[in-house]
């Protein structure tokens, strides 16, 4: 009964203040930590095991940093190496020495000031990518930046949960302690390498084949869990390995289905979280050092902000994105709670210095989403921004196709059905699009596609095909997943911008697909031949056999998609292949010679 009580209140706390916070603009954080405040000890004290809800909770950030590492191919992540180390390392470096700078007021030792100004330095994981996500600033100029940094601060943290108890006077180890933990590390993480490179995907495709949808969730669960606790076991972050998780299985057919099975758990979780850290906030420090508490908070969120406004200026962003990358890092992260309290456990600070900071990262998390809408707000009145407006109720009438991107491919979609009075409804992102559409006399909905509940809405249900035409790779691969996932029965016509774009649809079992170039150059390809001097018929026939030969080689590529090497391999065998057959089919055609000019 205890647990049940104690779920209820942290609900309707959670649905009261969230539901205000996120009306006054806001968003849900502010809301989640205030219900925590309101609930927790300092407040109505209706929780009483707020630290072990804490503790659970961070399962939240756990589950985030994994459907982030989903999204970090490996490759792409090494492609990023020097963005993420060199916008990283500068804000970390520069960040640490300021402000070890100023708690060297505070505190006696320079080895204390150091790991007061590191701890400080790194931002709010969970803070920053919430308030992004919510407002789909994630993939913008400066969200990309934001992450770099973040991913950065993480990698970081690693050497840092290490080193402290080293350099702690109380529990120096010995050399050969410190040795056997860092092999004890680096064996573990070559293994867990191993195990996700070689064992992972068998291991999920033989929980996919089973069918069952609840057994390839808890495997999903299973496997992020895992690789956390793995990873907290030898000392690092359980969200940086959940993060590992994450980037290994990127590049499998798995992806989009882990993804789309974990995004529940981890939004109710990370709310818990953010519940979480504000009923653990010690507000009588309010009343003791309420100065100090509010002036360290104020130089984290000041200097901080000044420093990454710098940084992002100095990569080429303009104001108002730097301005918003500094806003939304600004604050302290989840990660002080950790280094300040093993600080004090060791000896390199006391445990009234350590609360002390603990609640001033709290206060300047609190901060941020304020500062957030007063910036957004005073943009606003300055420049004219983008405004996104809400989506369209559709009315749709059952429609038999349901056409997802309404961009040049597929409005020559819709042409061509309309022709024959066929009904569609199509859905497009783009705001200015839509209104551009609409004033041709165009049926069009505002919507996100990649969206179950408006794909509901839109009489996905009981359409008879769903045209993918959608031209960003990523988000026509999720959608592929989810409606293949929810949608048995419709059949997915799919249009593919590269090789591996069809492949990946191919795998994900969607049942035609159109590269966006490959027929146009084709039939140019033709008409090249037939200026060359070769007849209609060979002309015709070379393009039918070079098509025909493509989707065999493709089909056939697929089982090499994770590999690289074997891929590229494949492909050079493809084109020897295909000059020998045109070779023995010379004989076809004896009477035909191409005429160079």
């Amino acid at each position: 009964m205890d647990m049940l009580h104690s779920a209820t209140i942290l609900m309707g706390a959670a649905v009261i203040a969230v539901s205000i916070s996120q009306s006054l603009g806001f968003g849900s954080v502010l809301g989640y930590i205030i219900a925590g405040l309101l609930i927790g000890p300092w407040g109505l004290n209706l929780i009483s095991n707020s630290e072990d809800i804490l503790h659970f909770s961070e399962i939240g950030v756990v589950l985030l940093l994994f459907i982030i590492g989903l999204g970090m191919k490996p490759a792409r992540l090494w492609a990023l190496r020097k963005s993420i180390f060199g916008l990283g390392a500068t804000q970390v470096t520069i960040t640490t020495l300021l402000l070890a700078a100023l708690a060297a007021v505070l505190v006696d030792s320079w080895v204390t000031a150091v790991v007061v100004g590191f701890g400080l330095s790194l931002s709010s994981t969970a803070f920053a990518l919430q308030l992004m996500m919510e407002r789909r600033k994630l993939a913008s100029p400066y969200g990309r930046s934001a992450l770099r940094i973040l991913l950065f601060q993480d990698l970081a943290a690693i050497p840092a949960l290490v080193i402290i108890p080293i350099i702690a006077v109380t529990e120096l180890g010995s050399s050969a302690d410190i040795l056997k933990d860092i092999f004890s590390t680096v064996a573990t993480l070559a293994a867990f390498w191993l195990f996700a490179r070689f064992l992972l995907r068998p291991m999920l495709r033989f929980v996919a084949a089973a069918r069952i949808h609840e057994i390839f969730i808890s495997a999903a669960l299973l496997l992020v869990l895992g690789s956390a606790l793995l990873m907290q076991a030898i000392g690092v972050s359980m969200a940086l390995g959940a993060f590992l998780a994450g980037v290994l299985v990127a590049d499998s057919e798995y992806r989009y289905q882990l993804e789309s099975d974990i995004e529940p758990f981890k939004g109710l979780l990370l709310g818990l979280f953010f519940m979480a850290v504000g009923m653990t906030a010690n507000l009588g420090l309010l009343t003791v050092e309420p100065v100090a508490l509010v002036l360290i908070a104020l130089a984290i969120v000041l200097c901080k902000g000044a420093l990454l406004f710098s940084i992002a200026r100095l990569v080429k962003l303009n104001n108002a994105q730097a301005l918003l990358l500094a806003v939304y890092l600004c604050q302290g992260g989840e990660f002080g709670f950790i280094l300040f309290t093993l600080s004090a456990r060791h000896g390199l600070m006391s445990v009234e210095l350590s609360e002390l900071l603990i609640m001033a990262i709290t206060l300047s998390m609190m901060m941020t989403p304020v500062l957030l809408y007063l910036v957004e707000r005073l943009m606003k009145k300055s420049t004219v921004t983008e405004q996104l407006p809400n989506y369209d109720v559709i009315d749709a009438q059952e429609p038999k196709v349901i056409i997802a991107g309404f961009g040049r491919f597929g409005q020559i979609v819709s042409r061509l059905i309309r022709t024959q009075k066929i009904r569609f409804t199509a859905i497009e992102i783009d705001p200015g699009r839509v209104d551009f559409i609409r004033q041709l006399g165009s049926k069009i909905y505002y919507g996100d596609a990649s969206q179950k509940q408006l794909l509901d809405t839109a009489g996905t249900s009981k359409a008879e095909i769903l045209v993918l035409a959608i031209g960003d790779i990523e988000t026509s691969l999720k959608i592929a997943a989810m409606v293949k996932r929810h949608y048995p029965d419709i059949r997915l016509f799919a249009r593919a911008r590269t090789r591996r774009h069809e492949m990946r649809l191919r795998e994900l079992g969607a049942d035609v697909i159109i590269r966006d170039t490959l027929l146009s150059s084709m039939h140019l390809a033709e008409q090249v031949l037939r200026s060359m001097g070769l007849s209609v018929e060979k002309a015709a026939y070379v393009k039918e056999r070079f098509y025909r030969h493509d989707a065999e080689t493709l089909d056939k590529q697929i089982a090499y998609l994770a590999d690289q090497e074997r891929l590229m391999q494949s492909q050079r065998e493809a084109l020897m292949e295909l000059e020998t057959l045109f070779a023995e089919d010379e004989m076809n055609f004896p009477e035909e010679e191409i005429h160079s000019k």
